[in-house]
């Protein structure tokens, strides 16, 4: 592997380190619509800890708890929270990937190691991010099997309702005051990436907080990572009350996409997944700002979904209010006819209400 860029194929699956994996992976369940299908824990002879894989289309998630309180599992939990430890990627040579990585001054995490089983072998390594999240570079194509050896597959979920989402559209990774620059650089030099798009904090601030952001991607699409830093304000802002409640850096949020964000919205929301209101008085501003769409305005309003335009289309977009306790991992649910951007039309309704929960929360 010579060339400057480090082909990535694509996301290979999130995993999250919660506290309590059964009840996070029914959550997802029930509310996100995602299905069970492997598992492995103390049954499948896993002994320190419980996994659940779950897939909704193209979207993998793993959640994962230890099963003593010393365990690493465990411990990064108490710490941060449920929260997401490991962004991982498919690659076609995860050893290749790895050496060139360290070789460029990422700091190795796990050397590559194959593990194997009647469906063949997977591949794995894996580098050090922001905080304490990792990259794991996953090469599977020799390996029929559901997820990993040691894995058993999961034949029926008869919780799972899916909802619509099809893939992961980018991952947000927020860092501390003036380490943007740094995190966005080590995407440039180890993975090869380019900056697509750069916020400051012009573009997305209030009267009392405001953020800067650089938005990192592979070049073809398949992985866009925008990396936030918190900005000078009169308050504290998002970013700053993730930070304090993560303790550290981490990763923000998902943007998952959806092929019908009016249809999954509605049902998410039936399911209990709470959502950011938007205030009526957007609705006429951006009716005006983005003119015709295929969807209902009603429908939006009615729903709360964000809409913005761009040269090359349109997009819309919802967040959801941080689905633990602590202020920190959320979720975006998007869907894009023809935009790259990000909703930059939208910044200050998010930002606002962001704000508001902040408030109610009495960390603005």
């Amino acid at each position: 592997m010579t060339t400057r860029d480090l082909p990535l194929l694509g996301y290979d699956a999130i995993e999250f380190w919660v506290g309590n994996a059964k009840q996070a992976a029914h959550y997802y369940r029930s509310a996100f619509g995602f299905r069970l299908v492997a598992y492995a824990g103390p049954e499948t002879g896993l002994r320190d800890r419980a996994s659940y894989v779950l897939q909704q289309r193209a979207i993998r998630f793993v959640i994962t708890s230890g099963l003593a309180p010393e365990h690493e599992v465990t411990r990064h939990a108490t710490r941060h929270g449920d929260g997401i430890r490991d962004v991982a990627f498919r690659v076609a040579d995860a050893e290749g990937a790895f050496a060139l990585a360290v070789e460029r001054g990422a700091r190795p995490h796990l050397a590559p190691t194959v593990t194997e089983d009647e469906h063949g072998k997977v591949v794995r390594a894996s580098i050090r991010t922001y905080g304490d999240t990792v990259h794991t570079f996953v090469q599977r194509d020799d390996y029929s099997g559901v997820y990993l050896p040691g894995f058993e597959e999961v034949q029926h979920d008869p919780v799972a309702r899916p909802v619509g989402l099809s893939a992961i559209d980018h991952v947000v990774g927020n860092v501390g005051h003036g380490e943007m620059d740094e995190w966005s650089a080590f995407y440039q030099r180890i993975l090869g990436f380019s900056q697509l798009r750069h916020f400051d904090d012009d573009d997305i601030s209030t009267e009392y907080s405001a953020l800067m952001s650089k938005v990192l991607w592979d070049g073809q699409g398949r992985i866009k990572m925008p990396i936030n830093e918190p900005a000078e304000g009169r308050r504290k802002s998002q970013i700053e009350e993730y930070l304090d409640a993560y303790r550290g850096p981490g990763v923000q949020h998902l943007a998952l996409s959806t092929g019908d964000i009016v249809g999954t919205v509605r049902t998410m929301q039936a399911n209990g997944v709470s959502f950011l209101p938007v205030p009526a008085e957007y609705y006429a501003e951006a009716k005006e700002r983005v003119g015709d769409v295929d969807e209902s305005w009603d429908d939006l309003a009615r729903l709360g979904i964000l809409v913005d335009r761009d040269e090359e289309g349109y997009l819309l977009q919802i967040f959801t209010e941080p689905v633990q306790d602590r202020p920190t991992v959320f979720y975006e649910i998007i869907q894009r006819h023809g935009s790259r951007g990000f909703g930059a039309g939208n910044f200050k309704a998010l930002f606002e209400a962001i704000e508001r929960a902040q408030a109610r929360r009495g960390n603005l």
